[in-house]
């Protein structure tokens, strides 16, 4: 009998995941969380144990992100007082005078049924005419024409969601050639005018996002070196038993983050306390031009847009001073 015959070789078993974590090449999940939470809240009691310095730098980041998002909201306020003064936005069509009023009442009916229309009302030559006459003083020179030299008028607001400008000039310029009507007017110059201005000010606002992002990133990079310049002989004597810079690195991630994170909350804080100081002068102004407008608050998109945004630009601001800072402490 052969030596593989009497001593067969047992056929080797595949490195499967549970096999690795038994041997300790492969992290247990449970573990794992277990140890991020633990770093978690350890970085947050750091925080806690330093309130003077944490709230100052929490500060500083709530202030760089309140001016983008309060600019952000009056924006949106904005675009919403506008959608008020987009409903006056009206396309007078004035019809033929052979046109009879049964043929403009169908008409009006016929284009108030569009989609892109919100309301067609027919103005006839007649209260047109009696119109006129209150309004201008010429009564008695009217009395002296032989006939009414006034049009029907078929008065067309466009929904909501169709008055931006170019919007407006494609139906005017669709309604011109209409049969029956004989000319369309529409003043766009004012609408052009808010909606260019409203189109500076979003830019505007992107522009101090980006730039106080940036200053959000140097502000935690900079609160992260200090840390690591004070714990420098603490990351030494790790680095001596062993440990990787990822474990090294974990704790002031996670401190970048919560430092981003409060800046968040400062931030929504600071924009809903000017929003309520400022909201019952903008009703009151709101009350004298007969308008019911209020000024709108942060939803919870923005709000969470806002939290995380501040959480990710501080995780950032982090990422990078440790990386730069971390490989220069070496244990001699």
């Amino acid at each position: 009998m052969s030596r593989s015959t009497r001593h067969p070789v047992p056929p080797r078993r595949p490195a499967t995941a549970k096999r690795l974590r038994r041997l300790g090449a492969w992290p247990d999940p449970r573990v794992y969380l277990l140890r991020h939470a633990e770093v978690l809240l350890s970085s947050l009691g750091r925080l806690w144990r330093n309130p003077v310095a944490s709230l100052m730098t929490v500060a500083v980041i709530g202030i760089a992100l309140a001016l983008p998002t309060g600019l952000h909201l009056l924006l949106e306020n904005a675009r919403l007082l506008s959608g008020g003064w987009d409903g006056s936005t009206q396309v007078s069509l004035f019809l033929r005078r052979e046109v009879p009023e049964a043929e403009s009442q169908r008409l009006a009916q016929a284009l108030g049924e569009r989609p892109e229309i919100a309301e067609s009302t027919l103005i006839p030559r007649a209260e047109a005419l009696e119109e006129f006459r209150a309004l201008s003083g010429f009564g008695g020179a009217l009395d002296a024409l032989q006939e009414n030299p006034l049009p029907d008028v078929i008065v067309v607001r466009p929904a909501p969601g169709h008055a931006a400008p170019e919007e407006v000039e494609a139906l005017v310029t669709e309604l011109r050639v209409t049969p029956g009507v004989e000319h369309a007017r529409l003043d766009m110059q004012w609408v052009k005018r808010l909606y260019a201005l409203m189109e500076i000010v979003r830019r505007g606002v992107e522009v101090v996002a980006v730039l106080l992002g940036l200053a959000v990133l140097l502000v935690v990079g900079n609160t992260i070196r200090l840390d690591i310049q004070n714990r420098r002989r603490e990351i030494e004597v790790a680095k001596l038993i062993g440990a990787t810079d990822a474990f090294i690195r974990r704790p002031f991630l996670y401190s970048g983050a919560w430092y981003g994170l409060f800046g968040g909350v400062a931030a929504w804080l600071l924009v809903s306390m000017a929003l309520w100081a400022t909201g019952g002068p903008v009703q009151q102004l709101a009350l004298l031009y007969q308008s019911q407008f209020r000024l709108v608050a942060a939803d919870a998109p923005t709000v969470l847009a806002l939290l995380v945004g501040g959480a990710l630009l501080g995780l950032l601001g982090s990422w990078l001073a440790v990386g730069r800072h971390l490989r220069a402490i070496e244990p001699s």
